[in-house]
């Protein structure tokens, strides 16, 4: 991943509780830590979460969530998530994530996600609005691959 092409990332760090037997954080905390860069990134887009949007505007699933184990966090590492959204589809977008060590920059995983907008009240996957497109163009650049049916010509 070519991380000058991030332009949003969300500090952490690792709590106790995350941490497993060998001393380092839980394979499955990572996600969690990427998904978490995901809702900072959403917000910073003006992204409207909550659990009406969810159920009556919009529904997003991930369908592909991929992860890349680099090295090692342990308790009390401060970690930068960095994420962006790489391209948006038709039906879909992807999601890309570098977790690093926040005063080293040590390369701790990536992660690369795929996410389908879904229509609320059928389930069936649905063209991504426009207004999130728009959001994602003037946010990202030229950085973001977009494809399938846009406003933005």
């Amino acid at each position: 991943m070519d991380k000058s092409k991030f332009k949003h990332k969300t500090e952490i760090r690792v709590r106790n509780y995350e941490v497993d037997w060998q001393g380092i954080v839980h394979n499955a905390v990572y996600l969690q830590y990427c998904e978490l860069g995901r809702v900072d990134y959403l917000r910073r887009l003006g992204v409207k979460l909550d659990l009406t949007t969810i159920r009556h505007d919009a529904r997003v699933v991930v369908a592909r969530n991929e992860i890349d184990y680099k090295s090692p966090a342990r308790f009390d590492d401060a970690l930068t998530v960095w994420t962006r959204v790489s391209y948006i589809r038709n039906t879909s977008f992807g999601f890309e994530s570098i977790i690093e060590e926040s005063s080293s920059g040590r390369l701790v995983a990536e992660n690369f996600s795929v996410h389908v907008w879904l229509n609320p009240r059928t389930g069936e996957p649905t063209t991504v609005r426009d207004d999130f497109r728009a959001a994602v163009l003037k946010f990202e650049g030229a950085d973001v691959a977009i494809l399938g049916p846009t406003l933005l010509t």
